[in-house]
């Protein structure tokens, strides 16, 4: 989808750019880098299984990038390869759109503790949270989580909780926003759901960071029980909005970036 998004982006802008898609082998990731660099490419979006590895192979590390773990945007400054992360921020931007109790004010359960999970977590630490649990399958990984973000100075002010999927599940109408960073439940596996919400809030927001299908088999449950659903489109049209203007120093319209992956994927613009 980023291949289609973006170069839809630098035609409506009247940028001479060209965004491209390169399958790399992990054992080729060092030369692609150092070939990036000899190109002077502006910058550069990095994917699965990369986003780890390729934090050796660059110069800089933002801070925020640095506490996920993880980078999935470069940007070439001057022959200096800078690493970001805008998977949070992007999340969050699109998960603002939809909310209508305020995050400072909400109690906010997150399932799953990957990737996904760390820039959900930073984005909201960040933003400041009444009250946030982390929940996962294996609760060493969330604690692992929880352990690093006790360093993070933006998190100090956050109450964080380690919770079983069992007691989570058990207590769920206590929660105002729910996020599965998980891929339970994505295409082709469709059927499967990260926890059941026959005892949620009315007006809880089941927020799922799948966007194949646009709407899971979780928030079509969510939806019959009055939930605000929110499926993944959002953040990740936001994300590579921010990774655009960190490339270009332009701002895209992210609706028609929505409106792209949308139609695409066979749903209805908005």
């Amino acid at each position: 989808m980023s291949p289609l998004m973006h170069n839809d982006a630098f035609n409506q802008l009247g940028i001479d750019g060209h965004y491209h898609a390169f399958d790399i082998e992990e054992g080729d990731l060092k030369e692609a880098i150092a070939a990036f660099k000899v190109l002077n490419v502006s910058g550069f979006n990095v994917t699965i299984p990369h986003k780890v590895k390729v934090m050796e192979f660059l110069d800089e590390i933002d801070e925020e990038a640095k506490m996920i773990g993880a980078v999935n945007t470069v940007v070439n400054n001057n022959g200096r390869l800078i690493g970001y992360n805008t998977d949070g921020r992007g999340y969050l931007s699109s998960l603002l759109t939809v909310i209508q109790k305020p995050i400072l004010e909400s109690n906010v359960l997150v399932i799953g503790a990957g990737g996904a999970s760390r820039a959900v977590v930073t984005a909201i630490c960040d933003h400041g949270v009444k009250k946030l649990a982390l929940t996962n399958r294996t609760l060493e990984k969330a604690k692992e989580i929880k352990n690093n973000y006790n360093n993070y100075n933006k998190c100090n002010n956050t109450s964080m909780d380690i919770v079983s999927l069992k007691e989570a599940e058990a207590n769920i109408e206590v929660y105002d926003i729910i996020i599965n960073t998980t891929s339970i439940g994505m295409s082709p596996n469709v059927e499967g759901i990260p926890i059941a919400v026959d005892h949620i809030k009315r007006n809880v927001v089941l927020s799922d960071l799948i966007y194949n299908p646009l709407k899971t088999r979780w928030l079509q449950l969510g939806e019959e029980k009055g939930a605000i659903i929110h499926n993944g489109v959002g953040m990740f049209a936001m994300q590579g909005a921010l990774a655009f203007h960190k490339w270009t120093g332009i701002e895209p319209d992210t609706k028609r970036m929505m409106n792209k992956v949308i139609t695409q994927l066979g749903g209805t613009s908005c």
